[in-house]
């Protein structure tokens, strides 16, 4: 018996400790100890020129120049020409679902050539109309969002992934409904909600082949090849894409524009919180398990940091964004300051207990800073630096949280929460 304990722990003594693993080859921090002191940058003086004292401040002085370090430094700016746009509905079902539905599919044309477009799916409430609807991204193809035989299957370049199906980086008819679980759409629609959703590698691809395959190019200038130092990355482009859906919704009769949140999940998430952060239509912005370079502060030495996010997806970002990898305190910004762009409008963030890799303790601490905007709306945000239990959503509120029991994903307890924050700033506390 001793012999077998002495081996035991042994082996347990040979494992790696939680402070001495590593994420893509470099050191990786989960303890809250190790997290060291940092300095956090005051969100009411991104304009240093002129105190923020009041919301009109805020809104004059403040904000601009938040959004434009953000702009400058992390995901690029956003162009501000416009391409012709062109909308093909098609492939519409009024009895879709079995009766429970209205299903349509939009194809959202760019320019003047068949190459730059994104499908929108869309599902409505059979009954009522105009209809509030949630916005987001899906990251395998909108067939996969819901098992619809009549769902168009994207053609687009896909990642492999045998979970869902995908090969050759291509979808087929296997990967119908495998991402279901994700989007309960049964449930957004029974709640009075419609779901409208792009399928994220219309607008870029998530792989780093020089800009050529997306959107991009649609604003390059004569001879450029690629995105300057301070232009958009490819969150950007996935941003732009949920601002262009928004253009559509507006001109859909069946759609209440005044109630569309935009949503997302760990880098569609980081990408909603973009989106809404530029285009004020939103009415409401949702972030799940956006981590480093979404909700969290990036100033904290735990999970993710900004030098393994560059090592792997530094086309998510500017270029400028580089200048920084080695140094995350000379960043002139910080993601609070993202999340204080929203106000007045509606906010939640969400995490998962077991998805340390994101920092939920940092991306709560993030939302309770943004607050000090809101509060200067005369708005509730949140009102302590103490993130609350598993599963103790804080709700009622302008900045709502929760923190869900599991790993990284996006589930129908979430999608509960969302909702419920949805019902209280669309229809109020009675609906």
């Amino acid at each position: 018996m001793k012999n077998w304990l002495f081996l035991l722990l042994s082996f347990l003594g040979s494992l790696p400790s939680v402070a001495q693993q590593t994420y893509l080859g470099m050191p990786i921090n989960y303890q809250e100890e190790n997290v060291g002191s940092y300095t956090l940058l005051a969100v009411l003086k991104a304009d240093s020129r002129h105190p923020v004292k009041t919301a009109k401040d805020w809104e004059r002085y403040g904000r601009p120049a938040t959004m434009n370090l953000f702009s400058q430094w992390v995901y690029g700016k956003t162009p501000q020409t416009t391409v012709p746009m062109r909308f093909e509905v098609r492939n519409q079902n009024p009895n879709a679902l079995n009766g429970k539905a209205r299903r349509k599919e939009i194809v959202v044309h760019f320019g003047q050539s068949s190459k730059h477009r994104m499908t929108i799916l869309m599902y409505l409430p059979k009954a009522a109309k105009p209809v509030p609807v949630f916005l987001s991204l899906n990251y395998f193809g909108n067939q996969a969002v819901y098992p619809d035989p009549e769902i168009t299957i994207t053609d687009q370049w896909v990642r492999n992934d045998t979970a869902v199906g995908t090969k050759d980086n291509r979808a087929t008819a296997v990967t119908r409904g495998k991402h279901a679980r994700r989007f309960p759409v049964d449930t957004i629609l029974a709640r009075g909600y419609g779901l409208a959703t792009i399928y994220y590698g219309d607008l870029d691809p998530d792989n780093n082949q020089g800009f050529q395959n997306g959107i991009h190019p649609l604003f390059y200038k004569k001879g450029q090849t690629e995105p300057d130092s301070s232009e958009w990355g490819t969150i950007g482009a996935w941003a732009w894409g949920l601002m262009r859906a928004m253009d559509y919704l507006e001109q859909d009769q069946e759609v209440d524009a005044k109630r569309v949140a935009v949503i997302g999940h760990s880098r569609q998430g980081k990408t909603a919180l973009w989106a809404g952060a530029q285009d004020p239509r939103f009415a409401l912005v949702i972030a799940n398990d956006s981590g480093e370079g979404g909700a969290a502060i990036c100033r904290r030495n735990f999970g993710e940091t900004f030098e393994h996010a560059l090592t792997s997806n530094a086309f998510w970002y500017c270029k400028n964004m580089m200048l920084f990898k080695k140094d995350i305190a000379r960043l002139p910004v910080d993601f609070h300051q993202l999340l204080a762009c929203i106000a007045p409008r509606p906010l939640y963030i969400a995490s998962a207990s077991k998805d340390l890799l994101a920092d939920p303790k940092g991306e709560y601490l993030s939302a309770y800073h943004a607050s000090e905007v809101y509060r200067l709306y005369g708005l509730k945000g949140l009102d302590s630096n103490k993130p609350p239990a598993v599963e103790q959503p804080i709700t009622g509120r302008h900045i709502g949280y929760h923190l869900r029991n599991g790993i990284h994903d996006i589930l129908l307890y979430d999608w509960l929460q969302f909702i419920a924050f949805a019902d209280f700033h669309f229809y109020g506390k009675g609906r």
